[in-house]
């Protein structure tokens, strides 16, 4: 089943992937925070205090059998720029501003935050190389996803064919309204796909982030993804979302790493 416990934390995790491989998406559940971060949130710049983040990251770590210094975090700021983690990241060192990270050592944990925006993991078996792409609806349309295909080709000798990828959740197109500014990049990033990633309900358009990021990694040449196929503003008992709680929420924590 996709959904596990594990002390007392709720977690999404993908069937593509192998057993060997360490992944999984956080709920909101399980955590130290008060409202309105409720509880396992691990967004660090949202008002919550910082000793709950720093537990609610260790938790999530320790339920998925990693040590918390194996992480390797960014800055995230709705790029397509790329972080090549070769070793954990120093906790005393800045974060680097991006929003894809990949890494072909087992001694290192990706991590990112999310609230509506779509997190993808990648995984190559020949070469034995990770990712994970914070992808909303700026960098859908940069082709973040794209962008981190490409850097597994020219750093790690990927073949797009060979990767498995899984798109988890976030913002449903049902719920995802977007405006004038949204439509004209969507319309200028994917052309004629465009169409199709941008249905009407009523008198107002929305954007299909799972769609079109499906899209972007099969015109990368990657052939098997998964979609979680779950919303996040329409489960806010599981997931922080940030149209679904109007603003004011968490963040929650995506993972992957190869076996040590």
């Amino acid at each position: 089943m996709p959904f596990s416990q594990q002390t007392g934390l709720r977690f999404y995790t993908f069937e593509i992937f192998p057993r060997h491989i360490t992944q999984a998406v956080f709920t909101r559940r399980g955590g130290v925070s008060p409202r309105p971060w409720d509880s396992l949130n691990v967004g660090g710049s949202i008002g919550d205090d910082i000793a709950h983040v720093r537990e609610n990251r260790i938790r999530s770590f320790k339920a998925l059998g990693r040590a918390p210094e194996s992480v390797h975090d960014v800055w995230q700021v709705h790029s397509a720029d790329v972080v090549c983690a070769d070793a954990p990241r120093p906790l005393d060192t800045h974060y680097q501003k991006a929003d894809i990270l990949l890494t072909d050592n087992p001694g290192v944990t990706l991590f990112m935050r999310f609230a509506d925006c779509t997190p993808i993991l990648l995984y190559d078996p020949k070469n034995q190389v990770i990712g994970i792409v914070h992808s909303g609806w700026l960098g859908t349309v940069r082709g973040a996803a794209r962008e981190a295909v490409r850097a597994m080709q020219e750093r790690y000798g990927t073949q797009p064919a060979d990767i498995l990828a899984a798109i988890g959740p976030a913002i449903g197109p049902d719920h995802y309204e977007v405006g004038e500014d949204v439509i004209a990049q969507v319309r200028q990033a994917f052309g004629a796909d465009a169409a199709s990633l941008l249905p009407a309900h009523g008198e107002s358009v929305h954007f299909d982030l799972w769609i079109a990021n499906q899209l972007l990694l099969a015109k990368a040449g990657v052939k098997q993804i998964e979609i979680a196929g779950i919303c996040t503003a329409c489960n806010t008992d599981d997931w922080f979302s940030h149209r679904g709680d109007k603003g004011k929420t968490g963040r929650f924590g995506a993972l992957i790493a190869l076996q040590d």
